[in-house]
């Protein structure tokens, strides 16, 4: 496997929880009623993107293959939580 493929696999490893992490960010605020702080979408997309991508890395390394749908679900509720404790925190 060449470099750019490798880069290919970790981007697409990556994609989906930076589009959730992205995603909460950008409702939970309207969802919640809590006002945003200034400049902290960016921080709550990079903390969710994060818990997200280690919650996938644990998926991969408990079923030793990518895709699983308790890998994604696992996904949701990791950035879910971690977006939750960002805004209780904020208060």
């Amino acid at each position: 496997m060449g470099p750019l493929d490798l880069m290919n696999h970790l981007l697409n490893f990556a994609a989906p929880a930076v589009f959730v992490g992205f995603f909460l960010a950008l409702v939970a605020p309207r969802v919640l009623r809590t006002g945003p702080r200034r400049g902290s979408l960016a921080a709550c997309v990079l903390v969710n993107s994060i818990c997200g991508v280690c919650a996938l890395l644990a998926g991969l390394w408990f079923f030793g293959n990518d895709g699983k749908m308790a890998s994604y679900l696992a996904l949701v509720l990791a950035s879910a939580a971690s977006q939750f404790w960002l805004m209780r925190a904020r208060r």
